[in-house]
């Protein structure tokens, strides 16, 4: 048979051509039509005459081995020359995997060395960009007397009012916010609404977007009192410190605000500042970042007092109602515990879900001092922490994802928002157990509770502020 110029037995070719459909030699599609059947003479030839004799017949077969042991020798050093590439090859391609390897090892220990990186220069600018403070080298470092006092101070006058603390009586009960419904809302006319903080009496609200504009809402008017624009990126936290307003922001600052005008920018972080917190006193400021880190400002002076750095990015920050703890959440699901005045490591809460990758997205102490409640991203339960006995106290199935969290002022109700919905959990003490007094339909991206918890306030997906009450 004949095929592209090359000769196959009959049986074998058309075995080969049915399983496969091509040439064995060239891989070109064939088929057994594309064959030529190729003819041969019948008449056998003579043999030569030299092929008579049995010495001509040894001196052909002496050829023939010779012709094949040569053949075999020029095979085994093509084989060996060919493991010689091989093994070339291979070493060259270990010593890839190692530069590979190590290069991967140097970038590595870049982006750390990056991540905790010192920002040199002002650590306060102005809204015009002058200096509000001298820069401290703040890795680690101790706090000034002066702050550990106040820090104390503040602790042992909030700890002497917590005890035995009676509910208010104009407070509101478990059936009074069953009740509640949308009394009003307001656009925000914010592009890509982000966070709602409230300042200590009920009263004012401060929400941000993803463009850097804030806005202070006021309750009982029902209107926005004061817009403006932090120029430092979007909004990712906030919160009230006394009088003034405090924005974290997607640019790494941290700007303070008052009546609506920048007074201070910090710059510490060395990538996005992911939330911010205000010590119960007023007058000290937390903020993590991307960077691994947390860092304490001292609003008096505006300076920074020092950063701390962790294993993981922070996400979420809060301080203890006494202000003596402050709790961060991190990327890796985790909270940690931190004493403010030695920034030691107290307690490591677990992540719920320690098989995944579930960033810890709002944390928040209850009143009474005693619980920590958290939530994670990817779930739909929220975790309450005894920070007596350090353990999970009751994870709360909400049914819907929280990306935001609100005690109320007595400890008793906590509100959960998220996409899917508002969910008010209540603690009742008489029977130790937790019900769901109210649960509706106001996606939210964050929540808080008016004065006497007479109303709840939510931050819409579509950038509103709505107001709940009776």
């Amino acid at each position: 048979m004949l095929c592209a110029s090359n000769i196959f037995e009959r049986r074998l070719i058309e075995a080969y051509i049915s399983e496969n459909g091509s040439d064995p030699v060239t891989g070109e599609q064939i088929t057994v039509d594309d064959l030529l059947d190729l003819q041969s003479a019948r008449i056998v030839k003579a043999r030569p005459p030299q092929l008579t004799s049995i010495p001509a017949l040894l001196s052909t077969f002496q050829n023939e081995w010779d012709a094949i042991v040569l053949e075999s020798f020029q095979l085994k050093q093509q084989l060996q020359e060919t493991r010689q590439e091989l093994s070339t090859a291979l070493y060259y391609n270990d010593s890839a995997n190692r530069v590979i390897a190590r290069l991967k090892g140097e970038r590595d220990e870049a982006r750390d060395a990056l991540a905790r990186v010192q920002v040199t220069g002002s650590a306060a600018n102005g809204v015009n960009g002058g200096s509000n403070g001298d820069a401290m080298q703040v890795d680690g470092q101790g706090l000034p007397e002066e702050v550990v006092a106040k820090i104390e101070d503040t602790q042992a006058r909030l700890q002497g009012t917590r005890r035995k603390r009676p509910v208010p009586e104009d407070w509101a009960t478990g059936d009074q916010i069953a009740g509640y419904a949308v009394k009003s809302t307001e656009d925000s006319q914010f592009t890509g609404a982000r966070k709602l903080a409230v300042d200590e009496t009920g009263d004012f609200f401060l929400c941000g977007d993803s463009d850097g504009d804030i806005g202070v809402y006021d309750l009982k008017s029902g209107a926005f009192t004061t817009r403006s624009n932090v120029g430092a990126g979007g909004i990712t936290g906030g919160a009230f410190a006394n009088d003034r307003a405090v924005v974290s922001t997607s640019s790494g600052a941290v700007v303070v605000t008052q009546g609506g005008s920048v007074v201070t920018k910090f710059h510490q972080h060395a990538g996005a500042a992911n939330a911010v917190a205000a010590h119960p006193c007023g007058e000290l400021l937390a903020s993590v970042g991307s960077d691994k880190s947390y860092v304490l400002y001292d609003l008096q002076t505006a300076k920074v007092l020092t950063q701390i750095y962790t294993d993981s990015e922070l996400t979420t920050i809060a301080f203890h109602p006494d202000g003596h703890l402050i709790a961060t959440g991190t990327s890796a699901g985790t909270i940690e515990l931190f004493d403010v005045k030695s920034a030691q490591t107290l307690h490591t809460f677990p992540s719920p879900s320690p098989n995944a990758q579930a960033p810890v997205t709002a944390l928040t102490f209850s009143e009474n001092g005693t619980w920590l409640a958290s939530a994670n991203a990817k779930s739909t339960s929220v975790q309450v922490w005894d920070l007596r006995k350090t353990n999970l106290l009751k994870a709360l199935d909400v049914g819907t994802a929280v990306v935001g969290l609100a005690w109320d002022y007595t400890g008793q109700f906590l509100a959960a928002a998220g996409p899917g919905g508002l969910v008010v959990s209540q603690y009742v003490k008489a029977s130790k157990a937790w019900e769901q007094p109210l649960r509706k339909a106001v996606g939210a991206v964050d929540v808080a509770w008016g004065a006497g918890a007479s109303s709840i306030v939510v931050l819409t997906n579509e950038g509103g502020v709505s107001v709940l009450g009776a």
